[in-house]
């Protein structure tokens, strides 16, 4: 889940358009951080509290230190200490919260929120564990895309690629196997010849897939602007 948690937030910085973007300021920390390098999420961590002490509804800064606070949160569950596990894992979640309460329009912040519980939903010991995760991660996403739909043929590959299968793939777990039908008939009229295409055509024949195949498809690609 580790690196899968890093690669996927790496949505979040292909379709955000703001000249000022929080993420610009953590996003390499998080992800070395998320990838082991305990270092580098301390720093992206520090960075978020200190803007979080100038700037107390900064929501970008809350939304990346509470999946930092959530990422903490499987490490302390993988050591075997499950009550710290069970306080950071709320927490985490607690502040992701309260960044969308606060910018509940905001890409910077409904992305990043939405991406971590998609994906960590996918690694919970039972359905029952992942739904409130699929739930609130499938939100996010509706409202990606309902700040997006506008523009979203526009998105290079892999941004409006991520976006399309994690609403497909969120309303299939989710039970709605309608929407997801949908969806991966969308992607795969939309998307030929990418990795999207090979993952709705496989959804489409089994009406599952793989953590791997539901997301996360040319990640490294989209450092820089989702082209």
């Amino acid at each position: 889940m580790v690196t899968k948690l890093s690669a996927v937030v790496l949505l979040a910085v292909g379709v955000l358009y703001s000249q000022e973007r929080f993420d610009l300021k953590v996003r390499n920390y998080f992800f070395a951080g998320f990838g082991g390098d305990t270092a580098s999420l301390e720093k992206g961590m520090r960075i978020c509290e200190d803007t979080l002490t100038a700037e107390p509804q900064n929501a970008e800064a809350l939304v990346w230190h509470g999946a930092g606070v959530f990422y903490e949160a499987g490490q302390a569950f993988q050591k075997g200490d499950q009550q710290k596990g069970g306080e950071m894992w709320q927490r985490g979640l607690n502040e992701m919260d309260r960044a969308v309460e606060l910018a509940p329009d905001d890409l910077g912040v409904r992305i990043p929120r939405g991406a971590v519980l998609l994906t960590a939903s996918r690694y919970m010991p039972s359905p029952e564990m992942a739904r409130p995760l699929v739930e609130k991660g499938l939100a996010d996403f509706e409202k990606t895309y309902e700040l997006q739909a506008a523009y979203l043929a526009d998105l290079g590959t892999h941004p409006r690629g991520e976006l399309m299968i994690g609403l497909a793939d969120a309303y299939s777990r989710s039970g709605n196997q309608e929407k997801a039908q949908v969806w991966f008939e969308r992607i795969q009229k939309e998307m030929k010849g990418t990795p999207y295409e090979k993952s709705a055509s496989i959804w489409l024949e089994t009406k599952t897939l793989a953590p791997a195949q539901a997301g996360c498809l040319g990640c490294h690609t989209a450092a820089t602007g989702g082209k």
